[in-house]
């Protein structure tokens, strides 16, 4: 992998993106003194990338302000249609919400981070409905926690060693020694269940999702009200259906 003082880096390249990502992070229109502040660089550098993005038709400008076009899209919509299990994903997650009736949802793991890339809602209406594309830390939920199981044992090292914990409720895990006996036991059973930890007013139970070499490549979940549901009951009830739906898309990678 190439690093900021490797031949191979290009700098302004990676500046560039990071002018995207700070753009898609921030109000839907920001200023170029703004933008320069996110990105950490002069403005006479900033505004070079912002005219480059216009000619590319990925950024649009008033002359006074900067949005994303939606040709920036195509950025996430190729990484979408690359996952071999994309095109059964979006079935999968209908069936399974319409048979537990509840809120399900498809992640990959990015740094420290999961990113929703599917979601499906019920009519149960839950504190927190994360959209395609939302990003929460990964030790706090079930998907992450599955996710991380499924690290080698040296990056789940890495991850614990860099990994700031904050805690985001009266229940969230900051210590890592106990953060990593979880992690080790999700691998061992094959799945994880967290309660409260992200919000004290939902709870979650998810699967991996694996390629046909056995790498965890994903992690299915479903969300559930806190208090409605014990770890045992919610085993219970949903587990065999999360399982199967990992399996459905298992075959499909």
């Amino acid at each position: 992998m190439a690093t900021p003082d490797s031949e191979s880096f290009v700098r302004t390249f990676a500046r560039g993106l990071a002018v995207i990502e700070v753009m898609g992070q921030r109000a839907s229109r920001q200023t170029l003194g703004e933008i320069a502040e996110g990105v950490g660089l002069p403005r006479t550098a900033v505004r070079r990338f912002l005219m480059t993005l216009i000619d590319l038709v990925f950024v649009a400008t008033d002359g006074k302000y900067y949005w994303l076009t939606p040709r920036v899209l195509r950025l996430g919509l190729s990484y979408l249609s690359s996952l071999p299990y994309w095109r059964d994903a979006q079935t999968t997650l209908e069936e399974l919400s319409t048979r537990v009736r509840q809120s399900c949802a498809l992640s990959v793991l990015d740094g420290s981070d999961i990113v929703y890339i599917l979601r499906q809602h019920s009519k149960r209406i839950l504190a927190m409905s994360p959209t395609l594309g939302s990003r929460l830390p990964a030790h706090v939920v079930s998907m992450g926690r599955v996710l991380l199981a499924g690290l080698p044992d040296d990056e789940l090292d890495a991850y614990l060693q860099g990994a700031t914990l904050q805690q985001l409720t009266s229940a969230t895990l900051t210590d890592k020694a106990i953060l990593r006996e979880r992690i080790l036991q999700a691998r061992a059973q094959g799945y994880a269940w967290v309660d409260g930890e992200l919000d004290e007013s939902i709870c979650g139970l998810a699967v991996p999702v694996r390629d046909k070499q056995g790498a965890v490549i994903a992690a299915i979940n479903i969300s559930l009200p806190a208090g409605q549901y014990t770890e045992g009951d919610a085993i219970q009830h949903y587990l065999p259906e999360l399982r199967q739906a990992a399996s459905h898309l298992r075959a499909a990678s």
